[in-house]
């Protein structure tokens, strides 16, 4: 499928869990805190810390959040939305922004891309959001960069995502190809003696350019072979076919990027079909734990991901933001690796204005290499000068409970490399 007719793509798929469809419309939430309440003193004069315009007063910021919280990707962008008013609200129990709270208004992007640029420009244009967190999708992100690249504002995105780009008005918060896809098969090739591949996608630019670079390195590099490869429209929900041919050609590995409510009829059916997958190596880097919310974590168990995130992570800062988490939006909720990237932008945001010790786009975008954020439920990160982070790649295995045992992760923080040599 072609950028453009990617762009004018309306999906349309299986509902959301309850709890997520509590989202849709919704434009604020309850000041529900865990830190105590600090006063907004001391803030620098807006005079100094706005020069272009934004939507800044003496104790008032406001951001946009945009995401889809109707249509087949609520099931994967809602709790980016969570995650983005817990991050909220707690920095303003903290005392805010140079002194000043955060104002969210919140747009639905409806998972169609449209109306994620329809959007954008009014967050931007009519109430000059000094950022904004959102998108999950390629598309959406492909569809408002020009936006936010014209009237000069600053995405955070979070998601994992096929890299072959950097903007100047973006932070991108999730993992780029080298630090999740060609690692990923690099470790399914060593631990599993993976000889071949059935590569599986949803029919847009992420799964499509994604497993471009997958196929890439399985026959260059990994010297292997991809025995099929596939696409679906999103919110399809007949997976059948594939699931026969996958069971003639028996591929050593199942590498699927199938995404939003697909997932749920994919794995349901793949489970139906007697395809087992504590035998048959199945390795995804599109289901999160927020997917598999939905998907049911016996019609999954045994499956691998590749990620930066899990929420079973054991150390203290993810302890924290997990509690924090389910004391605001509920004891079943689950948080994935998207949802925890969402997190990081608003955190990431603050602390470069504070760096910056100003809320312009200009200064920041100059200011975000180098920011370090200690607190980040994933460990450490860092925003590299192409503004991708600096982060650890994780693989997980799926447990019945719907959480993952994370079975490896990297030492070392990965650098990112969004335009890697010989992939593009």
């Amino acid at each position: 499928m072609s950028d453009s007719q990617d762009n004018n793509y309306k999906p349309w798929g299986l509902p959301a869990p309850s709890r997520r469809k509590l989202l849709a419309g919704m434009a604020a939430v309850p000041a529900l805190s865990v830190l105590p309440r600090a006063s907004f003193a001391a803030a620098p004069p807006t005079s100094v810390v706005n020069t272009t315009g934004l939507a800044v007063t003496d104790t008032e910021v406001t951001v946009g959040i945009l995401h889809s919280v109707t249509g087949t990707m609520a099931i994967s962008e809602t709790g980016s939305v969570e995650a983005e008013k817990l991050a909220i609200d707690q920095i303003n129990a903290a005392g805010g922004v140079l002194g000043r709270k955060i104002k969210f208004i919140q747009e639905d992007g409806a998972s169609d891309w449209p109306t994620f640029a329809e959007k954008a420009k009014k967050l931007l244009v009519n109430d000059k959001c000094a950022a904004v967190f959102g998108c999950w999708t390629s598309a959406s992100r492909k569809a408002v960069l020009p936006v936010f690249e014209q009237y000069n504002g600053m995405l955070y995105y979070p998601t994992f995502y096929e890299g072959l780009e950097q903007s100047k008005n973006v932070i991108y918060t999730g993992q780029e190809a080298t630090q999740q896809i060609i690692a990923g098969l690099d470790w399914v090739t060593k631990e599993k003696g993976a000889k071949t591949f059935y590569l599986l996608g949803s029919d847009y630019i992420w799964p499509r350019t994604s497993n471009k670079i997958a196929r890439k390195h399985i026959e260059n590099h990994l010297k292997t072979k991809v025995v099929g490869e596939e696409y679906f429209p999103l919110g399809h929900t007949q997976f059948n076919s594939v699931i026969n041919k996958i069971k003639l050609t028996k591929p050593d590995v199942i590498y699927a990027i199938i995404v939003g409510g697909s997932n749920v009829a994919f794995y349901k059916q793949l489970k139906a079909a007697g395809i087992d997958l504590s035998k048959q190596t199945l390795l995804t880097i599109s289901v999160t734990e927020d997917e598999i919310d939905g998907i049911g974590g016996e019609n999954i168990a045994g499956a691998y991901a590749c990620m930066k995130y899990f929420q079973s992570l054991d150390n203290p800062n993810n302890k924290a933001f997990v509690a924090a988490f389910k004391k605001m939006w509920g004891e079943k909720t689950v948080i994935g690796d998207v949802t925890q990237a969402a997190y990081l932008g608003p955190n990431l945001w603050k602390l470069t204005v504070e760096k910056a010790n100003s809320f312009d786009i200009d200064k920041i975008a100059a200011a975000s290499p180098g920011v370090e954020f200690k607190g980040a439920p994933e460990g450490y990160v860092r925003i590299h000068e192409n503004h991708h982070l600096w982060s650890k790649t994780r693989v997980g295995r799926a447990r019945a409970d719907g959480q993952y045992d994370v079975i490896y992760e990297t030492k070392d923080l990965v650098e990112p490399n969004p335009f890697p040599k010989g992939y593009q």
